[in-house]
């Protein structure tokens, strides 16, 4: 039996842990026309595979006895990290036991499902199913493909409101492009028409999205609240309440949120990271001993895998004076250095983990040319929270081992100047400073006295003096390149700029200084997130 239409450059993977039934499965692909197919017997094997194959069909196990993630785990984080495209056929295989599960989550993201035992025919079926929903939606996966996303996400829109077929694949689509063109009030839109008719947890998520996009935290925090309380189990909802957390300064609290997403999904590369980092920013050195280590090894030859995981091992190891497990970082990341040579984050990382392998070496001239290079870059565009924060835990973990550095105390300083107008930054860079408690201070200090000097130039604002404050601002902003003060120039300019004859001049010179600052030097670290999109989906197509 042959499937009506020609299969034979299409690519088919089965992923099922038992031999005898995934090959019984993978004859019966071939049979109905599948020009090639692959099989994995375990969902993290799948994972990679599809990381750097396309497939047009994965045929997958919900169960797999023994692996801390099943078949949903896996379709769940394929698509959050734009590795399975939207038109990958993807069918689930279970147990009558399952079923409502299975049902739920078709809802969603899953093209099918076959309960077993099932026939040759009975798999037909719902290949030939989804295979028609995948053109019926043809015009929206075809605009994405073209990189077209107003016209794929009106096409979304349209069959939303229409109730037509599949109208709430649709709704979850269109609304994740709406947030990706930035019309929120859509994407706000179609997420709470699908909450008033079935209150599925992606699309009360999808709200939380929104009002973080908002600026509406604090009804973001609630709607995140209630959702894990409703659906405890619902991973997705703690990744996006982890980052409102840290975005507030609650370490403590978005700490205890990534040890329950670790707990709900153990095989997760990006949740490991995340707990692994933030454990050790908060000096809980055995979370982040354990949950580095499982990163490490769940992230080898995966794209999901974060190289400041090394980062973050190599400073841990280095407290135990661990010279072994210091050296393995290292060789770790010039391997992935030696596939990509210009990459400057790499750089950078490769020279705090050499910082640290000199240290244990006791090497203290090279150590210190090495500091002096990072340190010469402290006021670059591209100088980054993250590598702000290596730096600093670098050299608190040197000088409270008596590494003479006088220098050190002037590089601190330049960091906080920099970056210590925001509370969750400074906190956490003086957490990364715990080790050596006066620099934390000088960062805390640097908070106050950054926040002080943006107080008294609104205060010229206060009393009338709009050009005189837009000026102080952008002076203290060019001193330090800290974003509370472009931050606060920018809004003078917005709200008064059109009634202001020296607008243009200082609207000018306020670009120069974000030029200077660059775009994303002042943004909290990602924490092993790199391109995730916090519990939403990417949007992928069939050309990547």
């Amino acid at each position: 039996m042959r499937l009506p239409e020609d299969l034979s450059r299409h690519t088919a993977l089965v992923v099922e842990y038992n031999p005898t039934t995934r090959s019984i499965l993978c004859g019966q692909l071939r049979e109905l026309g599948y020009g090639q197919v692959l099989q994995s017997g375990r969902a993290s094997e799948a994972r990679k595979t599809l990381e750097y194959r396309q497939v047009d069909l994965v045929l997958c196990e919900m169960d797999f006895p023994g692996e801390t993630r099943g078949g949903q785990h896996l379709l769940d984080e394929l698509r959050r990290e734009q590795l399975l495209p939207w038109s990958t056929v993807f069918i689930m295989v279970t147990g009558e036991r399952r079923y409502h599960q299975v049902a739920e989550a078709a809802e969603a993201a899953l093209d099918s499902y076959l309960i077993k035992p099932f026939t040759a025919q009975a798999l037909a079926d719902r290949i030939t199913q989804a295979r028609r929903r995948k053109v019926e939606l043809k015009e929206i996966f075809t605009a994405m493909e073209a990189g077209d996303y107003e016209t794929a996400a009106r096409h979304c829109l349209e069959r939303f409101l229409e109730r037509r077929r599949y109208w709430l694949y649709a709704a979850r689509l269109g609304a994740e492009l709406f947030l990706r063109i930035g019309q929120l009030d859509k994407a706000r839109l179609m997420f709470d028409a699908v909450v008033a008719t079935q209150a599925l947890p992606w699309a009360r998520l999808g709200i939380a999205r929104v009002q973080l996009e908002q600026q509406q935290t604090a009804a973001a925090m609630g709607t995140l609240e209630s959702l894990v309380s409703d659906d405890p189990g619902y991973a997705d909802a703690y990744d996006v309440l982890g980052r409102a957390q840290l975005s507030l300064g609650q370490l403590e609290e978005a700490l205890a949120t990534w040890q329950r997403a670790v707990s709900l999904t153990p095989g997760a590369v990006r949740r490991q990271q995340t707990l692994g980092m933030l454990a050790l920013a908060l000096g809980q050195t055995e979370v982040a001993g354990k949950a580095l280590e499982r990163a490490v090894i769940l992230g080898h030859g995966s794209k999901l895998f974060d190289p400041q995981t090394l980062v973050s091992l190599a400073l841990l190891r280095t407290r135990e004076r661990d010279s072994k497990a210091v050296n393995r970082c290292a060789s770790d990341l010039q391997r992935l250095r030696e596939r990509d040579p210009d990459d400057l984050r790499l750089r950078r990382m490769a020279q705090v983990v050499q910082a640290l392998e000199l240290m244990l070496a006791r090497q203290p001239a090279k150590l210190v040319e090495v500091l002096r290079h990072l340190a010469a870059e402290i006021l670059r565009p591209d100088f980054d929270v993250e590598i702000a924060w290596n730096l600093t835990s670098l050299l608190a973990l040197l000088v409270s081992a008596e590494v003479q550095l006088p220098a050190a105390d002037e590089w601190v300083l330049q960091v906080g100047l920099r970056y210590c107008g925001n509370r969750a930054v400074t906190e956490l860079l003086a957490q990364a400073a715990a080790q050596h408690p006066r620099h934390a201070e000088v960062l805390r200090h640097c908070h106050s006295q950054v926040v002080a000097a943006a107080e008294k130039a609104m205060g010229l604002s206060v009393r009338g003096r709009k050009p005189q404050a837009l000026q102080a601002l952008l002076r203290q902003g060019s001193g330090t390149l800290n974003a509370k003060f472009s931050d606060a120039a920018a809004g003078l300019l917005t709200a008064y700029g059109q009634n202001m004859p020296e607008a243009p001049a200082l609207q000018a010179e306020l670009d120069a200084l974000l030029a200077r600052m660059g775009r994303r030097s002042q943004s909290l670290p990602e924490f092993g997130q790199q391109g995730g999109t916090g519990g939403g989906l990417r949007l992928r197509t069939a050309g990547g």
